[in-house]
């Protein structure tokens, strides 16, 4: 997961006062949407929750825009004031925008926060919704982001909430999250019998807070948000799916993506096909 905008970047107000939480209290992570505007800053949510509500902060622990950007709200180890009584033992997660607004990329960026929330545990956190929690009668997350939780928060296979390939972006787009590329120099995702620096998923080793896994199926999913057809049943990754062990699924993708965009086509995803998919837009 790349790192969220800090608070000093957003331009937060210090908070009045804060609760810390001990990772061993944490049992929940907790999706909402703001259901306001999709042009709405984390400091305008701030100040309403501040001077309209009284609370001492921002309420959420993280907030997310339509492009996949995550801001830090009140960060991972304190409490928050998303949906009492469930502050101390639920992490909560706003999406900024209206029901049907939350684009692969949010939804990305949120299952990205869930998967670091449950690895900063040590444990599989619940995936529930504000209106899903007791004492919690709202329609918050809004039907779309609901039906998404209860489906497993699903990403890549799908990841869009539906089973119909996402919509191509169009030319000269950026779409997705912005993640750097996670090895180490030298480095690249590929077959287990390759050398120490070919990592392949078959042995669950973690770069910058991820499993290679993770890393690959990330990769995966952005070719995806680029409007590749991506998945179980699909073009790419058809028998297998995004599972994130790479093999000759995982190196036909490589293969057709790097022809595609003119690079060298080895079928090994190095710094140039990871940059490539994240950070060049799409032509």
């Amino acid at each position: 997961m790349s790192s969220p905008v800090s608070r000093s970047a957003w331009g937060a107000r210090s908070p009045r006062g804060r609760t810390t939480v001990a990772w061993s209290r944490r049992t929940g992570f907790t999706v909402h949407y703001s259901a306001g505007p999709a042009s709405q800053t984390p400091r305008r949510i701030q100040d309403f929750h501040m001077d309209g509500n009284g609370w001492a902060d921002i309420g959420y622990n993280f907030l997310v825009d339509r492009s996949g950007t995550v801001y830090e709200g009140r960060g991972w180890t304190v409490a928050g004031a998303h949906a009492a009584p469930h502050n101390t033992s639920h992490i909560g997660v706003c999406f900024i925008g209206r029901d049907g607004d939350a684009t692969p990329a949010a939804k990305a960026s949120i299952r990205s926060l869930y998967d670091e929330a449950c690895r900063r545990s040590g444990r599989t956190l619940a995936r529930t919704w504000h209106g899903g929690l007791s004492g919690n009668s709202t329609e918050c997350p809004g039907s779309d982001l609901r039906a998404w939780v209860r489906a497993g928060m699903p990403v890549g296979d799908g990841g869009g909430g539906g089973g119909a390939p996402a919509p191509s972006p169009g030319a000269g787009t950026l779409p997705g999250p912005r993640f750097d590329f996670p090895l180490p120099a030298g480095h690249y995702f590929g077959p287990a019998s390759g050398p120490d620096q070919s990592v392949s998923g078959a042995f669950r080793r973690t770069f910058r807070g991820r499993t290679d896994r993770e890393w690959l199926r990330e990769w995966a999913t952005q070719l995806g948000r680029r409007g590749w057809s991506v998945g179980r049943g699909r073009t790419h990754l058809a028998r297998h799916g995004n599972d994130g062990v790479y093999g000759p699924e995982y190196r036909a993708l490589a293969r057709a993506f790097q022809r595609s965009q003119g690079l060298t086509v080895d079928g090994l995803i190095g710094r140039e096909t990871w940059d490539e998919a994240f950070h060049a837009p799409v032509t």
